[in-house]
């Protein structure tokens, strides 16, 4: 959430910098309750001075009266009235409040200012690449058919078992799967510096809420038909920057990392990419987030993006890295870098990790804070990045490491954690 004092003091700039995500800031609205706000703040402020003074003076009064022999009864009623009418000026603040609080938490964080503008997803700007696509004297398959002839990856099954959208392996190819998890976690762990976690994957509406992923996009989560509002986590983001919801930490940075399932309803999705492991209602990730200090925010988000490019260099996968537009940006981010792997059967890159600074916006949405120098309690700011999808690293190895007989060659680095097998057949 955006600091309310930035909006009461500099609106038009906010307004001008939201642009750029293309979102349009009603600053009449906005305007509009915030002069109820203050009009009705200084009308409860007064009366609640005006009740307490009266409090203290009415018994004396009372006392007064009745030894004149004079009726008490219209010091009571004044005394009665007061109180009335303070409540009511203390009720119509808490509802312009709210109504404040729900527009402030749908208004979406600000751009940093190296954001490039832009509509959507062909409008970011590629910043470098790594390694080149291998060039194959047959023609390739795609994850799908090679999986299928392998008998390692079935569609149908898994839509028999529960819906379209899910998968199911086996054999070499669900090896493979765990082996990816466990060299990224290893890698993140034993080289980068971060602390693995296990965290819940149900999450309630609070930690969705810290996050930014409700209240505006209750659609695209799996919500628990359950009376206590929870939901199935649509990223380990969620429950691991929840862990300081509400928290005041002493020491910064704080780097986690945890291996997860993920769960979305793809709600927007319809149509887009329904062949193979692309879009997935489940599927995993190995998710790294950093808690740092406001200053060293943005080195640690180059940090961090490095930490997921490591991955995909290990694996010689060739990559690029590209700076999503305002058009792009999530709702959450202030900055993100997608790492797009490439995939042969498609020509083309796809995203295969997200990495994003988030400023204090989900902080102060969390009341996540660490004490300064000061020792006085402050908002931190939260980082974090995909280390990697590992169902699309998956599919990215069987394409780019097939042979011409459909097999699929095991990456050096992976085949001690496949006890040594080299290719699987």
């Amino acid at each position: 959430m955006l600091d309310p004092k930035l909006l009461r003091s500099d609106l038009n700039t906010v307004a001008t910098s939201l642009k750029t995500k293309r979102y349009d800031l009603d600053t009449d609205a906005f305007t509009a309750l915030e002069t109820q706000r203050k009009a009705l703040q200084l009308a409860a402020e007064s009366l609640q001075h005006e009740r307490n003074s009266y409090s203290k003076t009415m018994g004396k009064l009372i006392g007064e009266a009745k030894a004149k022999g004079e009726d008490i009864e219209p010091l009571k009623a004044k005394g009665e009235q007061i109180k009335n009418d303070s409540a009511a000026a203390d009720a119509a603040l808490a509802a312009v409040q709210e109504a404040l609080d729900s527009l402030l938490q749908g208004i979406p964080n600000i751009p940093h200012a190296s954001v490039p503008a832009g509509n959507d997803e062909e409008d970011n700007v590629e910043i470098r690449r790594w390694g080149t696509p291998k060039t194959f004297d047959f023609e390739v398959k795609d994850h799908v058919d090679l999986g299928d002839a392998l008998n390692g990856l079935d569609f149908d099954t898994a839509a028999k078992i529960t819906g379209s959208r899910f998968s199911q392996m086996r054999g070499g190819l669900a090896s493979l799967h765990r082996a990816l998890t466990q060299f990224m976690l290893n890698t993140h762990i034993h080289e980068h510096g971060y602390e693995e976690v296990y965290v819940p994957y149900i999450v309630n509406r609070e930690s969705l809420y810290g996050t930014g992923q409700l209240p505006k996009f209750e659609e695209d989560l799996f919500k628990l038909d359950d009376e206590r509002e929870f939901y199935l986590i649509p990223t380990a983001e969620v429950p691991i920057t929840n862990i300081f919801r509400n928290e005041i930490v002493d020491t910064l940075p704080i780097k986690f990392v945890a291996h997860t399932p993920c769960f979305r309803s793809e709600a927007g999705s319809y149509g887009r990419d329904t062949r193979g492991m692309i879009r997935q209602h489940q599927f995993e990730k190995v998710e790294m987030v950093q808690f740092v200090h406001p200053d060293k925010s943005w080195d640690a988000l180059d940090e961090l993006v490095g930490h997921a490019e490591a991955i995909l260099q290990k694996l010689h996968l060739p990559y690029r890295t590209v700076i999503l537009c305002g058009g792009d940006l999530g709702f959450s981010a202030a900055k993100t870098y997608d790492l797009e792997v490439w995939l042969p059967s498609q020509e083309k890159y796809r995203e295969i990790s997200s990495c994003s600074n988030f400023a204090d916006f989900q902080a102060r949405r969390m009341k996540a804070r660490f004490r300064n120098a000061e020792g006085k309690p402050e908002l931190l700011h939260t980082i974090n990045g995909s280390g990697l999808a590992v169902g699309r690293t998956l599919l990215a190895v069987m394409e780019n490491y097939q042979q011409a007989d459909g097999s699929i060659e095991i990456p050096a680095v992976l085949q001690p954690l496949m006890n040594g097998l080299t290719c699987i057949k």
